[in-house]
């Protein structure tokens, strides 16, 4: 039986009095990677910034690891990082900024920063200007200085948009090895459908703010049971 990491009951997130997320349920497990697509402003990103506690739900109960969101202390909170679509640099080299994040936490450790340069690819621009660097140099600095301190839930939202197909596999093999050596709980926001088939063991789908159907990924997109995943997965358009 999986472990749930993140339970959400009748979650509710409202901006000026529109509701933007509707989750009636939805169970996210330890150790695993879920994939959560669907057309811009179904709600993804927005789902994230819950499970980040970078917002609160306008109602509803959110529990992480059987802890009431309201009672979740910082050092719990700090298991979790985001990578964002436009990851924000510090004004400052390479290396710099994959220790900020040691840092912050007073744990500095050389030897850590050294390791993610190398398996981020990095090594040779670890003194190079972080803000001067192409986009996908720049993921790969976001997504090293998430792991440098070893979170037990990653996010990503949309960590390879626009970027060329080198570097859309390099950052998901990174990811997968990330998951291989450390069993790391990984949530993808992302718009292509392959790259979550590649990816994820879970697949989810988000329309105008509800998850509208959740499965294993064969499931999800051989015999999926709602005819709206059905359409998304054969590139239809949905609304």
């Amino acid at each position: 039986m999986r472990e749930t990491l993140f339970q959400l009951r009748a979650v509710r997130k409202e901006y000026a009095a529109r509701n933007v997320l509707q989750i009636d349920t939805l169970d996210i497990f330890n150790g695993e990677i879920l994939a959560l697509v669907g057309p811009s402003g179904a709600g993804k990103s927005t789902l994230l910034r819950l499970l980040n506690f970078l917002e609160q739900p306008t109602s509803g109960e959110m529990n992480y690891r059987g802890i009431a969101r309201e009672n979740i202390s910082l050092d719990v909170r700090r298991e979790i990082t985001t990578v964002f679509q436009r990851p924000v640099l510090l004004n400052t080299n390479v290396r710099a900024n994959i220790a900020y994040g040691l840092e912050l936490r007073g744990a500095r450790n050389d030897a850590a920063v050294d390791e993610i340069l190398a398996r981020v690819g990095l090594q040779s621009l670890a003194h190079a200007s972080a803000r001067k660097l192409s986009g996908g140099e720049m993921q790969r600095v976001a997504l090293a200085r998430a792991l440098v301190i070893e979170p037990r839930v990653l996010l990503l939202d949309e960590p390879t948009a626009n970027l060329d197909p080198y570097n859309v596999g390099l950052i998901e093999e990174i990811v997968r090895e990330q998951y291989r050596t450390h069993g790391t709980t990984i949530v993808v926001v992302t718009h292509n459908l392959f790259q979550a088939k590649r990816l994820a063991q879970r697949v989810g789908l988000m329309l105008n703010g509800q998850v509208i159907e959740i499965a294993d990924a064969p499931v999800f997109f051989e015999s999926p049971r709602d005819p709206r995943t059905a359409a998304f997965v054969k590139g239809e358009m949905i609304y």
